[in-house]
Formats: C-alpha cells, sequence, structure tokens
C-alpha cells in the first residue's frame, strides 16, 4: 500500500477521469472503501479523505451502514471542464493567497465593468437575495462567509460569461478558506461584517448606476481592504475552506 500523506490523490484522481471520460454518472455508486484502496493500492484513510473531498465538492453523497443506500454515490458532474479542474487541484494541492486574490482582483471587477455597461441591464435579482438575507438573518462566520462567496459568484454567473463564471466557481473553495482563515484574525468580527455588507450594498449600487468605473474600483477596494486587514501571509496555500470561530455577525 502507499503511505505517503497525500497518497489521497490517487484516488481523486482516479475518480476525476472517471467523471471526465463518462465512466461515472450521477447515480452510480462507487465501489467500497476495501475495493478501492485494494486496486489503488492506497490506504483505507487515504480512500476516506478522498470521498472527503468530493463530498465537499458537491460531486458525491456517503451514506453509513450498510445495504443498497449505503457508501458513496455520484449525485453531479461538474458543471464545467475548467471549474471541475480547477476544484480538483484546489482540492489536491491548494494555491497561494496572493494567487487568488490577484485573480479575484483582475475577473471581479472586469465583472462589475461589465455588469454596470452592459445594455439591456442584467438582472441582479439572485445577487440581491442573498444580501437580503445575510442581513435579516444571526449567521455564524462561516456562514456568512459561505454566502459572502456566493455573493460574488452570482455577479459572475449574471455577466452571462461561462468562462468566468465557471473559472469563479473552480476557485470557490479557495475563497472560502482564506477568507475563513483570515477571519479569525480580525480584532472585531461582528464590526468587519458590517462593513462588508454596506460594500456589497455599495457594489450593486455601482453596477446599477451603469458606472463601470465607479463599480470596478467599488470591487477592487472591497477584495483588497479585506485581504489587507487580515494581514495573511501572501505565500500560505489553501484549499478545502477552514473551520474560524463561531461568530453572529449582523449586516446593517
Amino acid at each position: 500500500m502507499t503511505d505517503e500523506p497525500r497518497a489521497w490523490r490517487v484516488v481523486l484522481e482516479s475518480i476525476e477521469r472517471d467523471l471526465l471520460d463518462g465512466r461515472l454518472r450521477p447515480g452510480d455508486r462507487l465501489p467500497g472503501e476495501r475495493t478501492l484502496s485494494a486496486d489503488l493500492g492506497v490506504g483505507r484513510s487515504s480512500v476516506r479523505e478522498a470521498l472527503r473531498v468530493l463530498e465537499v465538492l458537491g460531486l458525491i453523497r456517503t451514506a453509513t451502514g450498510s445495504g443498497p443506500s449505503a457508501g458513496a454515490i455520484i449525485v453531479a458532474l461538474p458543471g464545467g471542464g475548467m471549474s471541475a479542474l480547477m476544484r480538483l487541484q484546489v482540492a489536491a494541492t491548494g494555491f497561494a493567497v496572493a494567487d487568488i486574490v490577484g485573480t479575484r482582483l483582475v475577473l471581479e471587477t472586469a465583472v462589475a465593468a461589465d455588469l454596470a455597461e452592459s445594455a439591456p441591464k442584467r438582472s441582479l435579482e439572485a445577487s440581491v437575495g442573498l444580501l437580503d438575507v445575510m442581513e435579516s438573518r444571526t449567521l455564524s462566520a462561516d456562514e456568512f462567509l459561505a454566502l459572502d462567496a456566493q455573493f460574488h459568484l452570482s455577479l459572475a454567473e449574471a455577466s452571462g460569461n461561462q468562462v468566468i463564471a465557471a473559472t469563479m466557481a473552480g476557485l470557490r473553495s479557495s475563497i472560502e478558506s482564506y477568507v475563513r482563515a483570515g477571519a479569525s484574525t480580525l480584532p472585531s468580527w461582528e464590526a468587519t461584517s458590517a462593513r462588508l455588507m454596506l460594500e456589497h450594498r455599495d457594489i450593486v449600487r455601482a453596477i446599477e448606476s451603469g458606472d463601470a468605473a465607479v463599480a470596478r474600483a467599488t470591487v477592487h477596494s472591497h477584495i483588497e481592504n479585506y485581504y489587507s486587514e487580515t494581514n495573511l501571509p501572501a505565500h500560505r496555500v489553501v484549499g478545502l475552506p477552514e473551520t474560524v470561530p463561531d461568530a453572529t455577525p449582523r449586516g446593517t
């Protein structure tokens, strides 16, 4: 058996190939841990880790016990080739925080400017709906930041550019990971989360006003200011979302 700490990548890459090549489809069940362990030459703990990653990515669901409903079943295919590959890359190796932030600044400022200039105007209903939920409920830090990441993804989806939307979807777990890690370093999570909510509304207003320059600048400062506030090391590698201490932010 392979004993390397990252042996679970062998399992992940094998299932990835089967998904991308069409050998696995929604409704199919994966072989059991023992079979995968023997077939791929890795320990059962590595199999379990790979399955955990795939479940976090939303590609499988697992059930304990015995019988026809036990084990892991494929519930979804990747939404796009680029998105799938990026999400699996993040799960396997992660990306440096500075690289994620830099990519966000390029993509999301362009999205905001394009949305501001679009004619006819694209609907931001999904984005505004997320903000309404974030403001109206008492949320833990994890819940708030998960919705925060979805808000930014929703803007990319509203742009209608499928490549950008797929790229943002692929980066989502990395984005959640660094913003959650950064939340634990903040002097006041409640103050920061309240400020983030105001900035989210500013982004929507800038887009709806049709001022591309203001929309671009508002998104840029929103992303850059949070990164600067957390003081996360630029070369820190993040992948799957990390857990941060519970908090109860409220939007304003």
